[in-house]
């Protein structure tokens, strides 16, 4: 299985000063993982330091064959992630 990031990730992480790996990291660490029943994607979560905090990065993904294409990335705020699960937008895998 290849891990591939989209044209969009790459512009994220550059935007949002994120280190390139952290992406990669998330997905294959990430304890958390529900689909999104607005995109289809599957969702990544995972808490780690960014811009000196501990908070919950999110990484959106779809399988593409063999392959993993990673989609977006970004920090989630505070009460976010319950928000979407109390919606039912996102949904425990």
């Amino acid at each position: 299985m290849q891990i591939k990031y989209s044209k969009h990730i790459k512009t994220r992480i550059t935007l949002r000063k994120i280190d390139y790996d952290l992406p990669k990291r998330i997905f294959e660490k990430a304890e958390d993982r529900y689909t999104d029943a607005e995109t289809g994607h599957i969702i990544a979560i995972m808490k780690t330091g960014i811009y000196g905090k501990e908070r919950d990065i999110m990484v959106a993904y779809k399988h593409d064959n063999e392959d993993v294409m990673l989609i977006t990335i970004h920090p989630l705020k505070e009460g976010q992630k319950e928000n979407r699960i109390q919606s039912g937008r996102w949904r425990k895998i």
